[in-house]
């Protein structure tokens, strides 16, 4: 008995079945902890490396290095290693500047993870399915605390930051980037209900993705999702409409810009200080949070010019920084960690052909998700929004938002890539 049993196990153990099944319940479990927990969501991912490596699909790792949006993320990541050989930074700077690439390393892996090549297997696929649904669970989740936090203003919890109502944890941007997603990830699964005649659930996802819009526009204003909305919508309009869905999406920007305009004091507030704040920009003026980006960006393009071909070194942003803030005042006296846009990122630590690379990486993942479904709709909205939020932000290498960028591509990736009937989920499953 006991010989049977330890056979069992080694068996089990040697099984690369066994360890995909962990493997895939470990990527839903990261989707879900991404909203809540950077401590839980790195430990969660190292046990889902822990569980990937056994299973031994080599040759289709292999098959994804060679493709544009498995490979180029890896050699973004590459060039990153290398740009520590030039950099002049100390090397914990070069080391935490690496940290900013590493992720990239996980798309690939990913991408064969959810993509099955046997034409029998759809196990990854339904796996896939359940990563999104975690997601969207744990978001939902931290909606509703959201919202608790702001009408129930007695509960002796407030939040990890009191002075921020509705932002239970992380901040307003990431929080407001995640219910951005949520959103549209609604939208493109109730058009695809509706055309599946369930007029019940197109309501409920309607009126959740509304919430979800609420929350961003009321409690969680960011100007960054202030100017994403408007692209995805516009975006989901072309796609599934053309031209009259472009022209009845600038429509419904311009009615939701008014409504959200006369109803939400916080929006008007931080929309009217933009402009403000640009027009009494000076490098050496009284800091404001549009005045520091406009600096950051002034002073990155130097950098840049400085060192166009293949930048500073990795892990130079920092000492740049310092070495412009000498003897200066106001906000060019400030020496900040990144300079608020990704492009820019890039360019100072790696160059130019760097910056090329990361283009080239955005625009294989634009056309991964190039074709119609539900699934590549919602590809297509995370690739959308990490573009243009980086256009103000350095969100591929802040860790929440990277880290979503870098699942949603994996797995959805991997699950339109197995095969066309699949990935685009032209049907919501009955529950």
């Amino acid at each position: 008995m006991p010989a049977a049993w330890s056979q069992r196990m080694v068996a089990n153990i040697s099984d690369p079945e066994k360890w995909a099944w962990c493997a895939d319940r470990a990527a839903v479990a990261v989707a879900a902890a991404l909203p809540w927990s950077t401590t839980g969501t790195i430990v969660l991912i190292a046990i889902w490396l822990v569980t990937r490596i056994p299973m031994r699909d080599f040759a289709a790792l292999r098959r994804e290095l060679f493709t544009a949006a498995g490979g180029l993320p890896v050699a973004l990541c590459v060039f990153g290693v290398l740009g520590m050989l030039w950099s002049a930074a100390p090397l914990a700077e070069r080391v935490n500047g690496l940290s900013s690439y590493y992720k990239l390393l996980a798309i690939p892996l990913l991408l064969a993870q959810f993509r099955c090549f046997e034409p029998g297997k759809v196990r990854r696929t339904e796996c896939g399915i359940w990563v999104l649904a975690g997601f969207l669970i744990s978001c939902t989740i931290l909606l509703v605390v959201s919202w608790g936090l702001v009408l129930l203003p007695d509960l002796p919890w407030r939040g990890r930051n009191p002075d921020i109502i509705g932002v239970p944890v992380k901040d307003r941007i990431t929080q407001s980037t995640l219910f951005v997603l949520c959103v549209f990830g609604l939208i493109e699964s109730a058009l695809v209900a509706w055309e599946n005649a369930r007029r019940l659930l197109v309501a409920g996802l309607l009126l959740l993705a509304l919430i979800f819009l609420a929350n961003v526009v009321f409690v969680a204003t960011s100007r960054t999702a202030l100017v994403v909305v408007p692209v995805l919508l516009l975006l989901f309009g072309a796609r599934r409409f053309g031209w009259r869905g472009l022209a009845g999406a600038a429509l419904a920007i311009a009615v939701l810009a008014i409504a959200a305009w006369q109803a939400s004091p916080s929006l008007r507030q931080r929309v009217t200080a933009v402009v403000q704040e640009a027009r009494d920009y000076q490098p050496g003026g009284v800091r404001t949070s549009t005045g520091e980006r406009l600096e950051f960006w002034r002073r990155s393009i130097m950098f840049i010019a400085d060192a166009p071909v293949f930048g500073h070194g990795t892990g130079s942003i920092p000492q740049q920084f310092r070495r412009s803030a000498v003897g200066q005042t106001g906000m060019a006296g400030q020496a900040p960690r990144n300079p608020h846009n990704q492009l820019f990122a890039v360019a100072i630590e790696i160059g130019l052909i760097g910056a090329a690379l990361l283009v080239a990486m955005w625009m294989a993942h634009l056309r991964l998700f190039a074709a119609s479904g539900l699934a590549t709709g919602i590809g297509l909205v995370v690739v959308v929004q990490n573009i243009v939020s980086s256009l103000f932000n350095s969100h591929l290498f802040d860790f929440t938002e990277g880290w979503t960028y870098v699942w949603g591509v994996g797995v959805i990736g991997g699950m339109i890539l197995r095969a066309p009937a699949v990935g685009a989920m032209t049907r919501i499953p009955n529950p």
